[in-house]
């Protein structure tokens, strides 16, 4: 790629070594962030033509850079977090950007004299204690709800201080007559039974039930032995609650307590990626993220960026993270496993199916919202399926129909961006082949419809179908390239013993190209395929059943064949004949022929006319 002369003296002036680099377009707008270990030969790389000429994307992106900045930094980790922290500030255009566009509640416990536990949409660095993203907000409330029957934690928002509760500054609310708070700002309860609640409620945030109902158990033992009864009976109530809400708990595994599980999946222009968190053998949090991807994003380098996002979201993720493949950089403190059995692929998969249903609702979205996003979607699978150049966005498919090679006829259908283009159809007399000859006719309305494009300067399709096997392909194939000398790519489509459509041909020779009924572009196919076939069957139909009306006409005494198709041009079909009025007819085909024509028809109805 050939650079103009601002960006070779920025090139030339950069250092080998590790950092992070900007691309700049002509608004000023930054279109890229990357890290490098060597800043000089990671941007030089850009734009050399070998490098560069292999992506359409990136080939685009390049043109448009029209200034660079950088930033040294001491170590390619400190550049991987730095770009990560760039990324999200700036959304550059050619990076992976996580769609996700809900704002998940975490619960906070603020850093304050007697926390209080709130419900937040954004983490902050505070100090707090943060927990989340709750994927369901009913979740949290059946947590807190559970918090508050546990425990007397203030729900007030006042600034209670030592000196202020010294001083009789406040006075006890609502809360603290019905049994909900014991009124810390009046002195009622000190700040080291406080904090005692908010030790426990931490525990059951992060998961720890175990150590919280022990703590309880032992706490009712000594009550019970001490003789305090009504406080054993509340530490029992307290028990049992935390108990059936354990019970309630999605547990997956006896065996892995803590462990975080992250699966990753990439199709065409789209990539997903699904988060578990697991605290003692149970789901607490699961998260799905469609990510776009970015112009140079492998699968390792999409797992890089979801573990620094969720490091970046929830503080820092577990010592151990299941995995599908590694990572190609180091997290420090953490470990990668990829499992080949056990609980953890069983987590492995769990995580995958929860990805796939999301990637399924996801796509059934963009389906009814964005038909045009989902029809490239397809389109671009067909073109992955069939290693094509170009998208096929025009597509046109040929198929004959004729009865022992009577009134024999071809249709055209035309999609267009993955969509009936109805009005692009054609439908085709064959007028040059006599019998039953599905090749020769095939070979008759390509070569019409494509040396017509030829000399009226049509644009060409992208793809051309045919209703058939390997003979028809070969047929369009010759016409198409060796008669017209065009470049089109030619699919064959066949039919099972249902009439269902099963197999996918191309190239030359042709070879089968794997489908599945559950692809996308297995769906667009059979819908082509069944539209061409509807309408040459409709219209070998019409023009069947329009001959059979012209050959009764004409063995009516005085009626010709003008005078027939004057009669079907006027009123399209026997029937309608047989019902118009006799000023109808004379005004059509005149008063002799009307009369021979109502005659044979009352005769037909053993009627006379005089």
């Amino acid at each position: 790629m050939k650079m103009n002369e601002k960006i070779k003296q920025k090139i030339l002036l950069l250092p080998h070594s590790p950092g992070i680099y900007q691309f700049f377009d002509a608004q000023n707008k930054i279109i890229y962030i990357g890290k490098a270990k060597d800043l000089k030969n990671r941007v030089a790389s850009y734009f050399l033509n070998r490098v560069s000429a292999n992506n359409l994307k990136l080939r685009t992106m390049v043109t448009k850079i029209v200034d660079i900045k950088h930033i040294v930094l001491a170590t390619e980790s400190d550049a991987f977090f730095l770009e990560n922290i760039l990324i999200k500030k700036y959304q550059p255009r050619y990076n992976i950007l996580l769609k996700d566009d809900k704002t998940y509640p975490w619960i906070c416990v603020k850093k304050e004299n007697f926390p209080r536990l709130l419900v937040v949409r954004h983490r902050q660095n505070d100090g707090s204690k943060y927990f989340g993203p709750y994927s369901y907000v009913s979740s949290i409330r059946f947590l807190l709800d559970l918090i508050k029957r546990l425990y007397t934690l203030r729900t007030c928002n006042l600034h209670l201080t030592p000196t202020s509760i010294a001083r009789k500054k406040y006075k006890p609310c609502l809360e603290y007559h019905i049994g909900n708070c014991k009124a810390p700002c009046i002195g009622n309860q000190t700040e080291y039974e406080y904090d005692l609640q908010i030790e426990q409620v931490l525990s059951i945030l992060k998961g720890d039930i175990q150590y919280v109902l022990r703590y309880l158990r032992n706490e009712m033992d000594k009550a019970t032995v001490e003789y305090r009864f009504e406080d054993a009976q509340l530490l029992k109530e307290r028990y049992n609650r935390l108990e059936t809400y354990q019970s309630k708990s999605v547990i997956v595994s006896s065996v892995i307590k803590t462990a975080d599980v992250i699966t990753i999946f990439v199709e065409s222009t789209m990539g997903f990626a699904n988060f578990m968190r697991i605290l003692n053998g149970a789901i607490v949090l699961s998260q799905t993220f469609e990510l776009s991807l970015g112009i140079e994003d492998t699968r390792e380098s999409l797992l890089n960026y979801v573990v620094a996002d969720m490091i970046d979201r929830l503080g820092d993720l577990s010592f151990e993270i299941i995995v599908p493949f590694k990572p190609d950089f180091e997290f420090p403190n953490h470990v990668f496993t990829i499992p080949n059995r056990g609980d953890k692929l069983k987590l492995l998969e769990l995580s995958f199916r929860n990805l796939r249903t999301y990637q399924f609702e996801r796509l059934k979205q963009i389906q009814i919202i964005d038909s045009d996003r989902y029809a490239i979607r397809v389109l671009s699978k067909l073109q992955k399926a069939l290693k094509l150049a170009t998208l096929p966005r025009h597509i046109e498919c040929f198929d004959n129909s004729n009865i022992n090679g009577t009134n024999p006829v071809a249709s055209c259908v035309v999609f267009k961006n993955g969509k009936p283009s109805k009005k692009d159809y054609r439908k085709y007399n064959i007028k040059t082949v006599v019998g039953a000859n599905d090749y020769a006719s095939m070979r008759e309305v390509v070569w019409r419809r494509y040396s017509k494009f030829i000399t009226e300067n049509i644009d060409m399709p992208d793809l051309i179908i045919t209703d058939g096997g390997r003979g028809q392909m070969e047929i369009v194939r010759r016409v198409i390239k060796d008669e017209l000398n065009l470049n089109i790519p030619v699919a064959g489509l066949t039919k099972d013993k249902y009439h269902q459509t099963n197999e996918l041909l191309f190239g030359f020779p042709p070879v089968q190209i794997g489908i599945k009924p559950t692809d996308p572009y297995f769906k667009l196919l059979a819908a082509i395929q069944n539209e061409t076939h509807r309408v040459a069957i409709e219209f070998h139909r019409d023009k069947r059943s329009k001959a059979m009306t012209g050959t009764q006409l004409t063995d009516i005494r005085g009626i010709g064949e003008k005078t027939a198709q004057k009669l079907l041009v006027k009123f399209k079909t026997l029937s309608r004949i047989k019902a118009a009025t006799v000023s109808e007819l004379y005004e059509i085909i005149g008063e002799k022929k009307t009369k021979n024509l109502l005659n044979y028809f009352a005769k037909k109805n053993n009627k006379n006319i005089v």
